[in-house]
């Protein structure tokens, strides 16, 4: 399956159904755009983010916009707020696995994992 992510939204307890999400890859201290891609109603993007075939060896990105996601939800934050984006930087060690990188959040705090 490659990579795929999945956020659930830890205040409210449900799928980040519309949350938008950035998928970069990343080399020293540059960044290159991948895909923008909303998170669908379970929470997960409609399609892996790399397939088998396509994931790579190497370092990526994945930034999610949480603030923009709490303030559609009408979660009334502190300006500025205290989680804006989140950013998860990994690694890829073995492109013939599948990376699922799950994000549990909140508007005060996050964890992630590698899952299955």
């Amino acid at each position: 399956m490659g990579l795929s992510t999945h956020v659930l939204d830890t205040m409210h307890g449900t799928p980040a159904a519309g949350m938008w999400v950035s998928l970069l890859t990343t080399e020293q201290d540059a960044a290159t755009l991948v895909k923008r891609f909303q998170l669908n109603v379970d929470g997960r993007s409609e399609a892996p983010l790399y397939d088998n075939a396509s994931l790579r060896v190497g370092t990526y990105r994945l930034v999610f916009e949480v603030a923009d996601y709490f303030e559609k939800q009408g979660v009334d934050l502190p300006q500025p707020p205290f989680l804006n984006r989140v950013s998860l930087d990994f690694g890829v060690a073995h492109a013939d696995q599948h990376y699922h990188v799950p994000l549990l959040v909140s508007p005060w705090s996050y964890s992630t994992y590698r899952g299955s």
